[in-house]
């Protein structure tokens, strides 16, 4: 299976700069071959992917020369953030959302997705990292402002998986600036297994790396985007002057 659609896209892959991003939740693109009996609204939907991330996150690329590993699959599908043991790699229910065609399925059917979507998605990261050997590992992500009726009171959050160094000179950074109001591990944390590319592709390897976490709302037009990640690649670079400064020489 794999009738000319592809779990992921690299971008920049020469890019020179210390920084290697992830970009799980790129796309909200359901393959023929998975026939998941959504709604356009659902598709379309934060349950669907992530609003806005990838656009950032092609802007941080190109601002920090970066090389980007972004998801070219719903997380529907299967979310590349999730090992096939997560109960929620492949949700039946996604925030309001049925997906009727995730509901029951076999083992073999699970495996299956995960080696058409997940593997090839890891792989290119895992590739990506031994060309550029990179200082630091960035996975970009966004969140809706309200989730189960609650109003979330974050516009930044700062994640880690068990070291939190690189969250917490960001954080810092952040409230320096004083522009977006910001927290560490808001509104996810690493218990709610939200930090599995971060460790897989940063910790496990001894690298620093954060997880950004963006208000869907503030990333949600081309023009919002580019302006978020002018914000982000100037903390990431006040953040980490001495990683910045070795890549300029």
């Amino acid at each position: 299976m794999n009738n000319g659609w592809t779990a992921v896209q690299v971008v920049n892959s020469s890019g020179q700069g210390p920084v290697l991003l992830i970009c799980e939740h790129a796309s909200n693109s359901i393959p023929n071959d998975y026939a998941l009996g959504l709604s356009a609204d659902a598709q379309a939907s934060h349950a669907a992917w992530d609003i806005g991330a990838l656009d950032v996150a092609i802007a941080l690329s190109g601002k920090l020369d970066a090389p980007l590993v972004a998801g070219g699959v719903s997380r529907l599908v299967y979310d590349c953030n999730r090992p096939l043991t997560a109960p929620d790699c492949i949700p039946a229910r996604s925030e309001i959302f049925e997906i009727p065609g995730n509901a029951n399925l076999s083992d073999q059917e699970k495996q299956d997705r995960f080696d058409h979507v997940h593997t090839p998605f890891h792989d290119a990261v895992d590739k990506q990292s031994r060309q550029m050997a990179p200082k630091l590992v960035v996975t970009v992500h966004s969140f809706t402002p309200i989730y189960n009726g609650i109003r979330r009171d974050v516009d930044l959050g700062y994640l880690y998986h068990s070291d939190p160094s690189a969250a917490k000179a960001m954080l810092a950074q952040e409230q320096a600036n004083g522009t977006y109001k910001s927290a560490l591990n808001e509104p996810y944390a690493a218990v709610d297994g939200v930090t599995y590319s971060l460790n897989k592709h940063g910790e496990a390897h001894g690298l620093p790396c954060v997880m950004i976490e963006i208000r869907n709302d503030l990333i949600d037009t081309d023009e919002k985007a580019q302006a978020m990640a002018q914000h982000l690649s100037a903390s990431l670079t006040a953040a980490f002057p001495t990683l910045f400064q070795k890549a300029s020489e």
